[in-house]
């Protein structure tokens, strides 16, 4: 609606992950070095958490980008954790482009350990990515420990990337995973942006949306931006995007104080 208004060419702030237009903060920048680390020194175990909207998995898309153009590098995505052990290993197998045969759990981690020593022998590199990490069983993530044992004799044959939210951090902490929390070796928490990452963050994607800087929100504004989405990402696109609305309602060039206060307004609303 505001975007042939604003002279964009395309909408500025979609909730949903594009890696297009992944706004590295340091924290953003910081975890991507350490999912690249974890990666090429083959650690095994990397764990990536934040709290919702923070901006996981726009990374991880970016960092599957990075990897699908390494022509010796094969990935697995699972977006469903809420998996058996036999579900876990027959989708891993799938997304790496194999045929699974039966459902018994011993039967395909054999299977799994043949392919992973198939694709290592080729010069491959394995990279497993689990999303909302925080929901897997406890069952789950004792077969993605003995995953990690798979190994030769110089290298682990996967890498294994959990990402979730901040419960993954409490599960961790549990008594029964000392075992699997032992072998996460690179572990990074996705921390908020603070106000002038934030005004960054709406000029980075204003630019990118074609403003070329003729659309400008107040300071006034992005202060109150910063307080109403506590430096989420995914909240600060949703009042930006009403804000814009409101702007362009009025028939404004800029977006102030109370276009924001107009969408905290709605929010709230929608939210009670």
């Amino acid at each position: 609606m505001y975007q042939d208004y604003f002279g964009l060419s395309e909408m500025p702030f979609h909730v949903t992950p594009n890696p297009r237009f992944l706004f590295l903060s340091p924290t953003h920048e910081e975890a991507l070095q350490h999912l690249r680390y974890g990666i090429e020194e083959k650690k095994g175990f990397i764990v990536l958490t934040g709290e919702v909207g923070c901006g996981k998995t726009t990374l991880c898309r970016k960092l599957l980008e990075e990897l699908e153009a390494d022509e010796n590098c094969d990935t697995a995505l699972l977006l469903n954790p809420r998996v058996s052990e036999s579900q876990l290993l027959s989708g891993i197998m799938k997304e790496l482009g194999s045929e699974v045969k039966g459902r018994d759990k011993n039967d395909l981690l054999d299977q799994m350990h043949d392919l992973l020593l198939e694709k290592i022998e080729q010069g491959r590199e394995i990279v497993v990515i689990i999303d909302e990490a925080q929901n897997l069983s406890f069952e789950v993530m004792e077969m993605l420990r003995m995953l990690s044992n798979l190994e030769t004799y110089d290298q682990k044959l996967l890498q294994i990337i959990l990402m979730g939210q901040p419960e993954l951090n409490e599960k961790l902490k549990e008594k029964r995973l000392r075992q699997f929390r032992q072998r996460v070796l690179v572990h990074y928490d996705l921390e908020p942006l603070n106000l002038n990452e934030i005004h960054q963050y709406i000029f980075h994607r204003l630019t990118l949306a074609g403003s070329n800087g003729r659309l400008q929100f107040t300071k006034r504004a992005v202060k109150l931006i910063t307080k109403g989405s506590l430096g989420i990402p995914r909240m600060i696109n949703n009042i930006c995007d009403k804000a814009l609305l409101s702007t362009f309602i009025r028939n404004g060039n800029e977006v102030n104080w109370w276009d924001v206060r107009k969408a905290l307004k709605d929010i709230n609303r929608l939210h009670k």
